[in-house]
């Protein structure tokens, strides 16, 4: 088991090099120059070649990488003496950092959170700005995928066991429809519906994030039913295919010659799917599951924006239409380390399920 994980952990550390690598010589070949974005188009040359000396962006694109990499890298080399390069130790931007290995007279080796640079807007640490709005993302994928896990895997299972019934047939139907239902189509269908059209009944609000604004003045206060909503929009899709997924795995695993044999030992229909089906059909189950986890956590750019829930995709948003780059790069990274690292969870509990797994 050690073996497989240090396997699958060696190819997402690659696949992560990989993927900053693309992201910052797109972003670098980009138009644009930061240090007008940051000082405004009336500020003077001095002041611009002084921010992209800070910036690092004076120095050749090969030594802006290796820049980027020593900023991104939890154990990076750097200068304690004056200020005469990128590589200055500033606690500013390295906050907080412990010296573990004295590396010349100037010259340390140090541990520090990675460093995703500064927004060109509000100056703020990247950093923080994901920090602050990554909970109600994360929020928002979980309970939808929650949502569509236990709802799918019943209706799976119930359909598979009442094949060719009525609620088989209009499970499949309604599972069919919810794949092909482009999600930001369905956000603005179902704001008008359920919050416009029915908003006397639900109660709910078109739009609305994790925390409302008193119309008082006594501050915010958490407003749970704008999560409503947007997870249910954003679960649809997975919702379908998990159940789908899971009908078909339970229809292959009831034909099998041990569950035939568990039905002769007289145990009732309960007791074979409990017992000897659930776990097997739920391999393939895992694993849909999880790489929809990873993709609610990307993907809800368009049900943030159309329900203005303030995560991640309102973040990103916001950030491309003001060339803020930083953020755009940090967002990206971000969500690719999370991708990784569900990936490699999701093999483990894989391994964990079929042992096969792990001779591969």
């Amino acid at each position: 088991m050690v073996r497989f994980f240090t396997h699958r952990l060696f190819y997402g550390i690659l696949v992560m090099l990989g993927v900053i690598s693309v992201v910052f010589f797109l972003f670098n070949v980009l138009p644009g120059d930061p240090a007008r974005m940051m000082l405004g188009q009336r500020a003077d040359i001095a002041s611009v070649e002084a921010v992209n000396r800070d910036l690092g962006r004076d120095k050749p694109l090969v030594t802006q990488y290796l820049n980027f990499l020593n900023d991104l890298s939890p154990l990076s080399f750097h200068n304690t003496g004056q200020k005469t390069s990128y590589w200055y130790l500033d606690s500013t931007k390295y906050s907080p950092y412990r010296v573990v290995c004295q590396l010349g007279d100037s010259r340390v080796l140090v541990v520090k959170e990675p460093y995703l640079r500064r927004s060109y807007q509000s100056k703020r640490k990247v950093s923080e700005i994901i920090t602050t709005a990554f909970p109600a993302t994360c929020l928002l994928a979980v309970v939808s995928m929650v949502f569509a896990a236990f709802l799918g895997i019943f209706i799976g299972i119930v359909a598979a066991v009442r094949r060719n019934s009525w609620f088989d047939r209009i499970s499949m139907i309604l599972a069919v429809f919810g794949m092909s239902l482009p999600s930001f189509f369905a956000a603005v269908l179902f704001a008008w519906i359920f919050a416009f059209l029915l908003a006397d009944f639900t109660g709910l609000n078109m739009v609305g994030s994790m925390y409302t604004v008193d119309d008082f003045g006594r501050g915010e206060y958490l407003s749970l039913k704008n999560l409503i909503l947007p997870a249910f929009t954003l679960g649809i899709r997975p919702l379908a295919i998990i159940a789908e997924l899971t009908r078909s795995s339970m229809l292959d695993v009831l034909s099998q010659d041990y569950i035939r044999t568990a039905r002769a030992k007289g145990l009732n229909q309960y007791q074979v799917i409990m017992w000897h089906a659930l776990r097997n059909v739920l391999n393939p189950v895992v694993t849909a599951i999880s790489g929809w986890l990873a993709s609610l956590l990307a993907g809800a750019v368009f049900i943030e924006y159309v329900f203005d829930w303030k995560g991640l995709g309102v973040v990103i948003v916001e950030a491309l239409e003001k060339y803020d780059f930083p953020v755009v790069m940090g967002v990206v990274l971000f969500v690719s380390v999370l991708l990784v690292a569900i990936n490699i969870l999701v093999d483990l509990a894989y391994a964990w399920l079929d042992p096969r797994v792990r001779l591969t």
